[in-house]
């Protein structure tokens, strides 16, 4: 198990700590239905130093991220972001989906989710030999355990930030980013207004990414201007809220991006990239499900896990892959995958828990 560099600072401020995709890192602080509703409210901070995070750099670094990826890098400017995108198997499914960071035409960041980072170096590498790349031609360097990474979402986000100094905030689109930013009297490499609680959207999220001394100072400075830190499990209920994936519940290597409908992954047109051929053989000849939201009524105590299964009658049609309970809109939610033939959008199947059948609603994300 690794720790989080910052999991000692966190402790300071009474972290429940636990284990994740093979880091220790913290799960709450006491409440995470309050930590929910301060980032939906006002802004919260969370340690996402799980998170992969790697160097891809060299002269034909560009060429192997278009071949690697279903996003469409080639608008991309510096300190453009393109994402998320997905990475492949040679079949269409899910190896893991990812966000690029534009520094040069020859220096690009790639962000991972924590259980797919040694995975996901293996594959670049055994790829890169596979397409004709040689060593010198494209160079991977793992950053993860050497660097710091930190989100602060909500509303009042630019707000801290700026009455910590960092400029430009303002007119800092979604999915772009600044370099060498002074925050307080620490220094960050990279800020991005990017996020994974769904506030990126709706109203400001931003995600630091520094070496560990400044990351630890970073993180107290926030945190002693009134941001409220957050853990793993409002994370998790956030991110349901907007009907983000989670890599290994909602995504995997047996799903392909259509029935997962996560088309903000796909750049459409794009067949020459690992795997993307098979993509648009399946949109083409259709799918035999789809992952969809549910809700259920309020005043059901009840979270639904992963493996429940959906009804239509008597009939199996589907099963949970996340589910939680939304304090946004006070009503147990989730997602899963269901038959194409009962994708019923606005209507309702059952789900059942212990034997019992629950009414859902089907919903469209997000969920609040």
């Amino acid at each position: 198990m690794l720790e989080t560099p910052l999991v000692n600072v966190e402790k300071s401020y009474n972290a429940n700590l636990g284990s994740f995709a093979g880091w220790i890192t913290p799960l709450d602080f006491g409440d995470p239905l309050s930590e929910c509703r301060n980032v939906r409210n006002s802004v919260g901070v969370f340690d996402i130093s799980h998170m992969g995070r790697i160097l891809i750099k060299g002269g034909r670094a560009y060429e192997f991220l278009q071949k690697l990826v279903t996003r469409d890098l080639s608008k991309l400017r510096p300190g453009e972001m393109g994402g998320p995108a997905l990475i492949l198997n040679e079949f269409g499914g899910i190896k893991d989906d990812v966000m690029i960071y534009k520094l040069s035409d020859y220096e690009w960041l790639m962000v991972c989710n924590a259980v797919n980072r040694e995975k996901d170096i293996n594959w670049m590498l055994s790829m890169r030999d596979k397409l004709g790349f040689s060593s010198s031609d494209v160079v991977f360097e793992d950053l993860t355990t050497t660097s710091v990474l930190i989100a602060v979402q909500g509303p009042k986000s630019r707000d801290v930030l700026e009455s910590l100094g960092v400029e430009g905030l303002k007119d800092l689109k979604l999915l772009n980013f600044i370099t060498n930013v002074k925050i307080g009297t620490a220094k960050a490499f990279l800020l991005s207004r990017s996020g994974w609680t769904g506030e990126e959207v709706r109203s400001y999220g931003f995600e630091i990414w520094t070496d560990i001394p400044n990351g630890i100072e970073v993180y107290r400075t926030l945190i002693g201007s009134g941001v409220r830190p957050c853990g793993l499990v409002a994370r998790d209920i956030l991110r349901i809220e907007m009907g983000y994936v989670l890599y290994g519940n909602d995504i995997n290597e047996d799903v392909n991006p259509i029935e997962a409908r996560y088309w903000i992954a796909l750049t459409r047109g794009k067949d020459d990239c690992i795997g993307c051929d098979k993509v648009w053989e399946a949109y083409r000849g259709g799918v035999s499900k789809f992952r969809v939201g549910f809700k259920l009524k309020k005043g059901i105590k009840l979270i639904p896990r992963y493996g429940y299964k959906i009804l239509a009658g008597e009939e199996v049609v589907g099963e949970v892959t996340s589910g939680a309970y939304s304090p946004t809109i006070d009503r147990a939610i989730g997602m899963g995958y269901i038959k194409a033939s009962h994708t019923y959008l606005g209507f309702n199947l059952e789900l059942v828990v212990r034997g019992k059948k629950y009414e859902v609603k089907i919903s469209d994300f997000p969920l609040i």
